[in-house]
């Protein structure tokens, strides 16, 4: 991931509802939610969460996939990764313990797991 990729991934993450709708489907996993579902989850209206959906979709953190007449969302595995990677890969100046757990949780889900390191 480049800078410009980080700064897009951020940008759509720097929203109340954008965040909680992607970390709503963090932990819903692969198979993600429909539309409808995600808007009631999050307390939004149906256009208001069809925006958020499509500001997330396009910076990479989801992707979209028709469900017969519904439009499920789920998180972008790699895409994630690829942020949480770029985020972290200069932790500390090499001393990835003073950043504590979070790096080593951070770690454990991206190297070797697609990364792009």
């Amino acid at each position: 991931m480049n800078e410009a990729q980080a700064v897009t991934s951020l940008a759509a993450l720097a929203h109340p509802q954008r965040l909680q709708i992607f970390r709503l489907l963090v932990r819903e996993g692969p198979g993600g939610l429909a539309a409808g579902e995600i808007a009631e989850a999050v307390g939004a209206t149906p256009t208001a969460a069809s925006f958020h959906l499509k500001e997330l979709d396009r910076s990479g953190l989801l992707h979209a996939t028709r469900d017969g007449r519904f439009i499920r969302y789920a998180i972008h595995v790699e895409g994630m990764r690829q942020l949480l990677t770029f985020l972290t890969e200069d932790c500390c100046k090499g001393r990835p313990e003073l950043c504590g757990s979070a790096y080593k949780k951070t770690r454990s889900l991206c190297v070797g797991k697609g990364s792009s390191k």
